[in-house]
């Protein structure tokens, strides 16, 4: 097959100015595809103990360039997931500017630092709501289409906290817990459509957000330098390393390949050999 397999597909890409999302984004260009990237950006509100990470209008136009670089068209905007007003508005822009959505790579996410005991309400909602919630607001926009047109793919990001736990990441680990039961309803139901769902369960991605929580880990609970986190994580995994961000961008190019129809409902995990 093409490297440019995905010639005139239209890939919808959330948190996709940086990180996972940007790495997606930029496979999924890479092989042909026209993309529309949406990131909630610098001096959004954030909730007391949120940790997130924003990039600003800068960060979004730098990506748009990036993924034009590569001879495909793209659409940059700002998104807010927990607003459904505003992942419609992408999505019906996306569809203005490309005529389609075939493909959808989600990773908007954020976390909190919190055991259950004092548990803040708010923060937990806040967890939920982008993780999980925000998930199901991209999926229903995209999926009615995706079905009429019997061709999609689905590639939702989880986590290895979908499956494990932390004292201090119930919220977390609940929604992306959470994000995988939802994959599978969602596979069931695009299968006799020609629509596949999955997620990507990374461990520890050295991106920006990925960093800037280890760091809020040492320097919070553990009263040391978030470099020195890091470093006994990388340690601690069976390779010694963090995942990379390109290689959660090249497992959801292959999600989108005519060749890996069969593979849907799955949560595949990307850690390494480690656990979390």
């Amino acid at each position: 097959m093409s490297e440019k397999f995905l010639k005139g597909r239209v890939a919808l890409v959330t948190g996709g100015a940086s990180g996972m999302g940007k790495a997606m984004a930029l496979a999924l260009a890479g092989a042909g595809a026209d993309v529309s990237i949406g990131s909630l950006l610098a001096g959004a509100a954030r909730a007391d103990g949120e940790v997130s990470y924003l990039p600003g209008e800068k960060d979004l136009e730098d990506a748009k360039a990036e993924i034009e670089a590569l001879g495909t068209r793209c659409l940059a905007m700002g998104l807010d997931v927990c607003d459904d007003a505003s992942v419609k508005a992408f999505h019906d822009a996306t569809v203005e500017a490309f005529g389609k959505v075939d493909i959808l790579a989600h990773a908007a996410g954020i976390t909190a630092e919190q055991t259950i005991v004092g548990h803040p309400d708010a923060l937990w909602g806040k967890v939920i709501d982008v993780n999980l919630n925000g998930t199901y607001r991209a999926i229903k926009h995209v999926l009615p289409g995706m079905i009429e047109r019997k061709w999609g793919r689905i590639v939702a990001i989880a986590s290895t906290a979908a499956s494990t736990g932390a004292v201090t990441s119930g919220a977390y680990c609940a929604s992306k817990a959470g994000v995988v039961g939802l994959m599978r309803c969602v596979a069931i139901e695009g299968a006799p459509h020609g629509v596949t769902c999955n997620t990507i369960s990374p461990t520890w991605v050295n991106t920006a957000f990925g960093r800037d929580w280890m760091t809020d880990i040492a320097e919070e609970q553990e009263q040391r330098k978030g470099e020195e986190y890091i470093a006994d994580v990388k340690a601690a995994n069976p390779q010694g390393r963090l995942i990379e961000p390109s290689e959660v961008g090249a497992l959801a190019l292959y999600l989108c390949r005519d060749e890996a129809l069969g593979m849907t409902m799955q949560d595949l995990t990307l850690s390494a050999g480690s656990l979390w």
